[in-house]
């Protein structure tokens, strides 16, 4: 009788074994039936084609682990400019691709996150955002061209997302080190593809002609990635709270050497003041030998050509006048003008509306053209698209998260020089820079100084020692 059971289950394990051969198989066809079709599609652009294959991925994760999923992100993000810019496809008026879906990814993780455990995530950090986001909503509404506003708020968005999470990640001060290493993990792909890029075409090349980018879209987000990567390697050699080997320690110094290079080879110049920023307030808070360093570090520099290149251009160009060509803060200074000039006393309140300003751009600015230039001033920026409410809603968000990564100096004190540098670093580089579009590091920026908000919240419900002064090394 067991004889017979025996044989009737193999039977019957047999047969459900074969029909899921047979599904496999059946779907596999189909699968290959459909390919070229889907291919043909998509323009027969084989990067265009890997948004199908990577959205199943993506599903398939988010099932298996969200954290998985998030984390893995993070690792890889900082690597993917190159691929997902060639996967874009139109979908109706907008532009989407594999870039676009990680971004709702990322906040559809958050929003389970807070959904399962909302308790973890403190309401007045969660408040402090509400202010610019609901201002931003409603310009939304206002904007000139809908489907740009929309993509840059989902943006935004995503931003808040990776500040949420870390809330989920970090519940410790070992849990911010291993955020922290997560970071630095993050900067090994682009790191290799830039040697590697500059020892084949023997130099630095591409659209933006001697300044390196490696995998981002412009040089400019790659160089304050690179700043933001410098200041974690820095806190990394100079905290006791990581116990380096010597081979560990000299890797990482030799490694952070290697992306202040980098960085030097990116030319830009506000990222150079803001990496100078870091090691002016470990000179004033820990070591005073650091600000000797500081006297004679940018005098090196000037040695070399491309920096002294970059530093002497801004004492030419600075007149408007005809067929006089403006070095770049001239013409920033000049768009600024032109913008601020334009603008109507009845959108002062509530601006223009969400990325209006690079719409309007070739209206008001007498040397745009046709092209659509960004403001590359921040607080311009949402002064003109979200009026005086955008912008003391933004300054108010910055306020409140300086405010409370101050209270990290009492747990941690080198990390919350550090962080607090951080923020001081994003407001400077504000001034110059697109920074509200500069996905990439916006993401690796709010999720690190999300994890420190989360050490401060967990140290508030939970007795955290705090780290021993001299920790500094």
């Amino acid at each position: 009788m067991n004889r017979i059971k025996a044989m009737h289950s193999a039977v019957t394990s047999s047969s459900t074994n074969a029909w899921t051969v047979a599904v496999i198989v059946g779907l596999a066809l189909c699968i290959g039936a459909l390919l070229p079709a889907y291919v043909g599609a998509m323009d027969d652009n084989v990067a265009k084609a890997m948004a199908l294959p990577v959205l199943l991925l993506l599903v398939l994760l988010m099932l298996y682990s969200r954290m998985l999923l998030l984390l893995l992100i993070l690792l890889v993000r900082s690597s993917g400019d190159i691929f997902f810019e060639s996967t874009r496809f139109a979908l109706g008026s907008m532009q989407i691709g594999v870039g676009g879906l990680i971004n709702i990814f990322v906040i559809l993780i958050a929003l389970l996150l807070v959904a399962e455990k909302p308790g973890l995530l403190p309401k007045k950090l969660a408040s402090m955002w509400a202010p610019f986001l609901l201002v931003a909503l409603v310009s939304v509404a206002i904007a000139p061209v809908k489907s740009d506003a929309i993509r840059a708020y989902i943006g935004q968005i995503s931003y808040f997302a990776m500040f949420v999470s870390a809330f989920y990640l970090v519940r410790s001060q070992e849990d911010f080190k291993r955020c922290v290493r997560l970071v630095l993990w993050s900067s090994v792909l682009p790191a290799l593809y830039a040697l590697a890029d500059m020892a084949l075409h023997g130099g630095i090349s591409g659209p933006h002609g001697d300044r390196l980018q490696s995998t981002f879209s412009h040089p400019n987000i790659f160089a304050f990635y690179l700043t933001l990567v410098i200041s974690l390697g820095f806190y990394v050699l100079k905290s006791a709270t990581y116990d380096l080997s010597s081979r560990n320690r000299v890797i990482l110094t030799g490694y952070t050497f290697l992306m202040l290079a980098l960085l030097v080879l990116t030319q830009t110049r506000s990222a150079w003041i803001a990496c100078l920023s870091l090691f002016a307030a470990y000179g004033l808070m820990f070591n005073r030998r650091y600000l000797l360093y500081l006297l004679v570090a940018p005098l090196l520099a000037l040695l070399i050509p491309s920096v002294r290149e970059r530093v002497l251009d801004l004492g030419a160009g600075n007149e408007v006048v005809q067929y006089a060509k403006l070095n770049s803060f001239a013409w920033r200074v000049y768009i600024w003008e032109s913008g601020l000039q334009w603008m109507r006393p009845g959108n002062y309140l509530l601006g223009y509306g969400i990325d209006s300003f690079q719409h309007y751009s070739p209206t008001f600015f007498p040397l745009a053209g046709k092209t659509h230039f960004g403001a590359h001033n921040l607080y311009v920026q949402w002064l003109f698209e979200l009026g005086a409410l955008g912008i003391a809603a933004y300054l108010w968000l910055f306020a409140r998260l300086a405010w409370w990564l101050k209270a990290l100096l009492s747990i941690n004190r080198l990390g919350g020089v550090i962080l607090l540098t951080l923020v001081l670093q994003y407001m400077l580089v504000s001034a110059s820079d697109n920074m509200a579009s500069y996905l990439v590091f916006n993401w690796y920026f709010w999720f690190i100084v999300g994890s420190g908000c989360a050490v401060v919240h967990a140290a508030s419900q939970a007795s955290i020692p705090p780290i021993q002064p001299g920790t500094a090394r």
